[in-house]
């Protein structure tokens, strides 16, 4: 699978694409190929939910499984990080159903916990934090085919998902009760929508950043919903918003030296702004 990809991308007429050289460059734009459509289309989902710092949550929730991994000397951490993040957003679901608390305020709380959680795990014992600065910028060159290919599942699943069970999510997400009373489980539908974007942001975070994830799954959505005369335009708008910034930022980066992550954060802020100057007024 992967050598059709090199064949295909020898094809453009860019100096790394030359048949045998920087497979890291063509594994870093395949990877953008999958991971944006994936963030464009949960960011539609984030936005509407209003809860837009939860993946940032996750973010600092999947650092946590990444210092719990290497506590265990596990040689790749990210499967514990994985394992962590799902439970973080099946628990924090449990807890916003049953504390008297805004969605805000827990999702604050579990942040926090999160975050003191993974800097206490990895600095134990005197321990470098150093060997954790990565994950905060992320380094999309050093994705592995493997990887790719089970994101890529996860936007097959997450697409599917979305033609089965669009209408639910959504009436659970802007009335939860109306949605309970027509016989929706509330919960389990808010639960799949929250493990998705655990594992997402769990298996990107070392690509993109931890420091700009969030606005990956933020940003997109934004846009489009200034633009976006219907639900459809609304995810196209989002989906390609998120395609095109992710080229772009690729690109920069690989010219530049920037980081990936932040340069398609920027790419997104740029749409976002285009879209609010001259997108629907009403």
């Amino acid at each position: 699978m992967m050598q059709l990809w090199y064949a295909m991308v020898d094809l453009l007429p860019f100096e790394w694409a030359q048949p045998g050289s920087m497979l890291f460059m063509k594994n870093a734009l395949l990877a953008v190929l999958v991971i944006s459509p994936l963030f464009g289309l949960l960011s539609t989902m984030v936005v509407h939910s209003r809860m837009s710092f939860f993946s940032d949550a996750l973010g600092h929730s999947a650092f946590t499984g990444m210092a719990i991994g290497a506590l265990f000397g596990l040689n790749d951490p990210t499967w514990a990080s994985v394992l962590f993040s799902v439970f973080f957003a099946v628990l924090f679901n449990v807890v916003r159903r049953r504390a008297a608390l805004t969605s805000d305020t827990v999702i604050g709380v579990f942040a926090s916990t999160a975050m003191a959680l993974g800097i206490f795990l990895s600095t134990l014992g005197g321990a470098s934090f150093t060997k954790f600065n990565r994950l905060l910028i992320g380094d999309i060159l050093s994705v592995e085919p493997g990887k790719i290919g089970i994101l890529a599942l996860i936007l097959l699943g997450v697409a599917a998902l979305w033609l089965v069970c669009f209408d639910r999510l959504m009436l659970s997400a802007v009335h939860p009760a109306l949605a309970a009373s027509r016989g929706v489980q509330v919960f389990w539908q808010e639960t799949v929508f929250s493990v998705a974007i655990a594992v997402v942001v769990t298996l990107s975070m070392t690509w993109v950043g931890l420091l700009v994830i969030n606005s990956l799954l933020v940003l997109p959505a934004a846009a489009g919903r200034n633009m976006a005369r219907s639900m459809a335009q609304y995810h196209l708008f989002s989906v390609a918003g998120a395609a095109v910034a992710g080229i772009a930022g690729l690109m920069t980066s690989y010219h530049l030296g920037s980081s990936a992550g932040a340069s398609i954060t920027l790419y997104l802020a740029l749409f976002f702004a285009l879209s609010f100057l001259f997108g629907k007024k009403s």
